[in-house]
């Protein structure tokens, strides 16, 4: 995709007005929205995830992920940010965020921001730029990211029961993705995020282990690929750390991915669900043959997942309310 073609779309104002998970969003989008109040905001953002690139490789999986899992509950509104407090666990200690990390990238960009125009950069607006440097700095495209979210109030460690589950099949899939606006394409090119990362065990755990009453192996999986995992994921595994790459490439942002899905070896059964679809198992061809394609469809996927948004305020610290 011509890049020009990508920064036109996200460039384009959004209005996203839509009912999400209960709450009525209507939020207007731009890419210029700092351009007059705060226009080295981006630079500042993109100056912190490279610091912590040089550190840290796996600070790109881990903003991407995060944002994901921002958006996901109440619209990227940096609620995933907020610290449990008093009788409220936050989201970021719910089950599935337990391994979120790299939250201090967010801290240290904010920060920075901060003292370039005190009070007008929302936190979930930085999140999102993060995971933008994140794909960049990893190899992938770019793109002019639509920004004026603001940041929400309420996270609530119940409501990461909402996020899509590794153990999900293509019903659950599509149904997760259909409530926030988000069609089969999107589903498809946001799992390639999946190119960058680690995964522990107990995300793929029910593949290798008693999988059925007939297999003790997801029999999808390709078996010397499933004879590996086994090994570092024994049955009675006590090693908390242990785990696997999501790809052979998982600090490159490209579509190594797809091709290794292909091949029998995705490492979660929400993955293989993807072959399961006529349409969607055509776009994962689609996106293993192009590296191209991909980022084309994951540009506008993120764009479409990110313009999700319904917050209040613009946190001075993206720990806590205002």
């Amino acid at each position: 995709m011509a890049t020009t073609t990508m920064h036109a779309f996200a460039a384009t104002f959004l209005i996203i007005i839509f009912f999400f998970n209960g709450f009525h969003l209507s939020y207007a989008l731009s890419s210029h929205y700092y351009s007059k109040t705060c226009p080295k905001a981006e630079e500042a953002v993109t100056k912190a995830v490279k610091k912590a690139m040089s550190n840290d490789q796996t600070v790109p999986a881990a903003l991407l992920r995060m944002h994901f899992h921002d958006c996901f509950i109440r619209g990227c509104d940096g609620s995933v940010l907020l610290r449990s407090s008093g009788n409220n666990t936050a989201e970021k200690d719910g089950p599935p965020n337990i391994s979120l990390h790299a939250f201090y990238v967010i801290d240290h960009a904010k920060a920075a921001v901060e003292e370039l125009c005190p009070g007008v950069v929302s936190c979930a607006d930085i999140l999102a730029l993060a995971a933008r440097d994140a794909v960049v700095l990893s190899g992938g495209p770019t793109w002019d990211v639509p920004k004026g979210r603001k940041d929400g109030r309420i996270s609530k460690a119940i409501d990461t029961r909402q996020l899509p589950a590794p153990t999900f099949n293509f019903s659950q899939l599509t149904q997760s993705f259909s409530q926030r606006g988000l069609s089969t394409e999107d589903l498809v090119a946001l799992s390639g995020g999946h190119t960058l990362g680690f995964s522990h065990c107990s995300s793929f755990q029910n593949r290798i282990h008693n999988f059925n009453t007939m297999n003790d192996v997801d029999p999808s999986l390709n078996p010397s690929f499933a004879q590996r995992l086994r090994k570092v994921c024994p049955i009675h595994n006590k090693v908390k750390s242990a785990g696997s790459t999501m790809d052979s490439t998982s600090t490159v942002f490209d579509n190594t991915y797809y091709k290794m899905l292909l091949q029998g070896m995705s490492l979660f059964s929400s993955d293989q669900a993807l072959l399961t679809d006529h349409k969607a198992k055509g776009l994962v061809n689609k996106f293993a043959s192009s590296q191209d394609s991909f980022n084309e469809a994951f540009v506008k996927s993120m764009i479409r997942m990110s313009s999700l948004s319904g917050g209040q305020e613009v946190r001075l610290d993206c720990k806590v309310t205002r």
